[in-house]
Parts: C-alpha cells; structure tokens; sequence
C-alpha cells in the first residue's frame, strides 16, 4: 500500500515549515498515524514526533458553460501534518 500520495505545498504549510517545522502530506484514506510515521522516517530520513490526520469529504461542484451546467464531484482526501524533531528539515525541491 502507498501511504504518502504527494506532499503538500502551499503558503501556510511553507510558514509552518519554518517557524514549527511541520510538513503537509496527502495520504492514503487507509492509513494509520504510525504507518504515515514510519513511511516519512524511511522516505526522508528524519525523526518524526508528531503525526496529526484529518480526513476531508467530497464536495459537490458546479460550473455554467455554454452548453449548460457540469455538475461533478471532487473526491475525499486524507491530510497528515507531521511534526519533526528540532534541527531536522525536509526538502521537497532538492529532485528538481
């Protein structure tokens, strides 16, 4: 099983990052806090302390074109923020 799909990048995560040294990730709907744990230590190499988990639901959405309204549904998600210990860092642009 894949538990991190992608991390996630974005303003409030990146000031997180560097004043609490917390890092967003999406994860697997079937995954544990200590699997996502053991899965960032083995994938990064760093030493995790903290793992908190939030599942978002699905919403439903709508747009008017031209030739009429699309309605569809974007999909649930789980999200990790996770905690590393003091010192440690992970770069997500060091494959670029």
């Amino acid at each position: 099983m894949d538990i991190l799909l992608k991390p996630i990048v974005t303003e409030k995560l990146t000031a997180q990052a560097e004043k609490l040294n917390r890092y967003g990730f999406v994860v697997s709907r079937r995954a544990n806090k200590i699997q996502i744990k053991k899965a960032v230590e083995d994938m990064y190499g760093v030493t995790v302390e903290n793992v908190n988990t939030m599942v978002y639901a699905g919403k439903n959405k709508s747009r008017y074109t031209r030739t009429g309204i699309i309605e569809g549904r974007k999909n649930s998600f789980k999200k990790a923020i996770v905690t590393l210990a003091q010192g440690e860092t992970i770069d997500f642009y060091s494959n670029i």
